[in-house]
């Protein structure tokens, strides 16, 4: 399932506003790849093009190459919500359906699309969806109980539960973990640790604790002032971009002295 992700001079427009300029990066399958920089600097922009999220505001398009394992996800031929299904997101604050179940909420996918699946046929997706996010066990006798009705920690693994099953290619994380305590922090992490041996993983953070942690390739975001656009200034094995960065912005980020 895992698929790799090639950006090409890519630029991110809202009207005529130029967000993010020039991005170009291949985002590995089968890796997590994180996305730090300070706020404003484009990094959640580029990550919302990658599954075309950022088109649902009004004016928005992009310019340059996108491609997914070499097919263009922004010819004009495909269709966004395909895109949105090969590509899934799990948002910053966990969102699961308030009127649904923990179950309805695993199933959404498949009620939104429209897709006919037998009783049997729905109980699989919804085991392997919660074994997946490792919250089978935790929930497997209430599944009938409303998904707000579980801690923040476990509601965000059901939103990671919600977006694999409807079998991604690729799971991308707008900082998964910033409302969530430590305990639940590390449970996140260590699912993405297990998720990216069947698909490849994109998170945005700022905390660069977790970066280092759960990642395998780093791309820093910055920005030259407010207006400016985002660029992505230096992108490279985690462990080069903390201990051994070329450029000096990345070394002054990652060691704190700005951001």
């Amino acid at each position: 399932m895992s698929k790799r992700i090639d950006a090409k001079d890519l630029n991110v427009y809202y009207g005529d506003f130029l967000a993010v300029e020039g991005v170009t990066m291949t985002i590995d399958a089968q890796a997590v790849t994180a996305f730090i920089g300070p706020s404003g600097c484009g990094k959640t922009t580029f990550m919302r093009s990658l599954n075309r999220m950022h088109e649902v505001l009004p004016g928005a398009r992009v310019s340059g190459q996108l491609m997914l394992d070499g097919d263009d996800i922004y010819d004009p031929a495909v269709d966004p919500v395909t895109v949105r299904t090969m590509v899934g997101m799990v948002f910053q604050r966990a969102n699961p359906f308030p009127t649904m179940s923990i179950r309805e909420n695993v199933l959404a996918g498949y009620k939104l699309n429209g897709a006919r699946i037998s009783r049997s046929e729905a109980d699989d997706i919804v085991e392997r969806a919660l074994r997946g996010a490792n919250l089978w066990k935790e929930v497997e006798s209430r599944l009938d109980k409303p998904g707000s009705s579980l801690s923040g920690g476990q509601q965000q693994r059901l939103c990671i539960a919600r977006t694999i099953a409807v079998k991604p290619d690729v799971i991308l994380m707008d900082e998964p973990c910033s409302a969530l305590d430590p305990i639940s922090t590390l449970a996140v992490e260590d699912l993405i640790a297990e998720l990216k041996q069947e698909y490849t993983v994109v998170i945005v953070t700022h905390n660069m604790q977790q970066a280092a942690r759960v990642s395998d390739k780093t791309g820093f975001f910055n920005i030259a002032g407010t207006g400016k656009p985002g660029k992505l200034v230096e992108y490279d094995d985690t462990s080069t971009i903390f201990n051994n960065p070329r450029d000096q912005a990345t070394e002054d980020y990652v060691s704190g002295r700005f951001g």
